[in-house]
């Protein structure tokens, strides 16, 4: 544990699970879907769906989702800014099978038409846990510098992504691989020592197979 972990986040209140948590939530989906939010859909589950309006849960989802950072004033008033920004948000609640208490589905759309499916947990202390991905089950928290690499399912896609991470002396902590079945639509989640420049990510999507390349910077990069 780092002291982050121990005192919790510097943030906008009242709640480290339910505003922080639940902003970092948004702006990782954001990071993902790697550009401006034109439409979301929104589904609380357990506490969150009982108390994301008292809690400011509502806000300060939108407001990641609108790149704002956990500490930025600006998350009590992201829903009229969001509105103001012609940004189409729907909130709903529901619940969802084995999922953590503090659960949101996002649904979320970008400019191009890009989307993100994404399931996420506020874990405490303003930490998340990114439990399912464009329908793929994952477990990553993006406090790390985190590679996402979607991808065909084929012989060579690991070998290919970390030739070219050696080749950029990139150290890997962790690797995740997921896929739908064989063959078909695959995941791959790294998390990296150090971030990335703009030109390792070309390099990976050169790569034959790879369908889209994200990099999410660390937190305490």
């Amino acid at each position: 544990m780092d002291l982050f972990d121990l005192i919790g986040p510097t943030m906008i209140g009242p709640s480290s699970s339910h505003t922080a948590g639940a902003a970092r939530i948004g702006l990782t989906a954001r990071m993902i879907l790697g550009e401006e939010v034109k439409s979301a859909d929104i589904l609380f589950h357990g506490s969150f769906a009982g108390t994301y309006q008292g809690h400011g849960t509502d806000r300060a989802i939108v407001g990641g989702l609108m790149g704002m950072a956990v500490d930025d004033p600006k998350l009590r008033d992201s829903l009229s800014l969001a509105k103001e920004a012609g940004i189409d948000i729907h909130f709903t609640t529901g619940v969802l099978r084995d999922a953590h208490p503090n659960t949101v589905r996002l649904d979320i759309t970008g400019v191009s038409g890009r989307t993100v499916h994404m399931d996420a947990a506020s874990v405490g202390g303003g930490l998340i846990s990114i439990r399912r991905l464009d329908g793929m089950k994952v477990d990553f928290s993006g406090k790390e510098n985190t590679l996402i690499i979607h991808h065909t399912d084929e012989p060579g896609m690991i070998a290919g992504v970390t030739t070219v991470l050696a080749l950029h002396k990139m150290n890997i902590a962790t690797m995740q691989v997921y896929r739908a079945e064989a063959g078909a639509d695959a995941m791959m989640v790294l998390e990296l020592d150090a971030p990335i420049g703009d030109n390792v990510v070309d390099n990976l999507r050169l790569i034959g197979g790879v369908q889209s390349v994200e990099f999410l910077k660390g937190r305490d990069a």
